[in-house]
């Protein structure tokens, strides 16, 4: 799917979030990755096979 150069990484890599954006619509709270991930603004994921990824925002605050 992806024609960059570097391709960007798939959507079965650990670093599936680095992939670029195709669409963005941060009024509706997503954006459409190159590698075919929906990522929402809550750090969900819904995968191109359907898997759904839970969000996983830092909770904790740094001292």
């Amino acid at each position: 799917m992806c024609q960059h150069q570097p391709p960007c990484p798939s959507a079965e890599s650990a670093d599936r979030d680095a992939a670029r954006p195709r669409a963005c619509h941060p009024e509706q709270g997503w954006s459409l990755l190159c590698n075919g991930v929906l990522l929402f603004e809550d750090t969900g994921e819904l995968l191109p096979n359907g898997q759904i990824i839970a969000p996983h925002r830092p909770t904790g605050v740094a001292a």
